[in-house]
């Protein structure tokens, strides 16, 4: 019996290892917005890094956090870093990897507290019309094992796109407020 209950415990412990082995480790999410502006407006604005505090949601949930800068921002191998005691905030940084003028600015986004991962995020501008822009803004990522099970119970996905979501709407009321 002793040993029916061990074999039982050990199942227990080891069956949500096994099912993480199944279990997809990456997450994107990709989210959208029309401006009423022209594309050039809006990627002007977009193009630099600092004005994300403007309207991310992510650099807004702690405005006591530290913020160090290396580079010129909007252009490539700019560096946005952040230092927070927030564990929803922590630390990391942010880097513009890529830019294909005047249509997506790619991002590499290194985070170091509370937990280490590398993403990636970027923003494309697409002329709808002359006055109109859709800016889509988009993140993806990975949980490393075992870590990935947490995908099972937590919805990422829905978590990440409600934060992109309200920042496309700061930033669209940003934006269509310039002149």
């Amino acid at each position: 019996m002793f040993k029916k209950f061990l074999l039982l415990i050990l199942v227990i412990i080891a069956l949500p290892f096994i099912v993480a082995l199944f279990v997809d480790r990456g997450y994107s999410v990709t989210t959208e917005i029309i401006i009423d502006k022209p594309v050039a407006e809006v990627f002007d604005y977009v193009r630099y890094l600092k004005n994300q505090d403007n309207y991310s949601v992510w650099a807004q949930m702690d405005p006591d956090m530290q913020k160090s800068y290396r580079g010129i921002d909007g252009m490539t191998g700019f560096t946005a870093s952040w230092s927070s005691g927030k564990d929803e905030v922590g630390v990391g940084e942010q880097e513009i990897v890529r830019i294909d003028e005047g249509k997506r600015i790619d991002y590499e986004l290194r985070f170091y507290k509370p937990f280490e991962s590398t993403d990636f995020a970027y923003i494309e501008t697409e002329a709808i019309s002359a006055r109109q822009t859709r800016v889509t803004w988009g993140f993806g990522g990975h949980l490393d094992y075992p870590m990935n099970l947490m995908i099972l119970f937590i919805d990422f996905e829905g978590m990440i796109a409600k934060d992109l979501n309200q920042g496309l709407v700061q930033l669209k009321a940003i934006v269509e407020a310039q002149n």
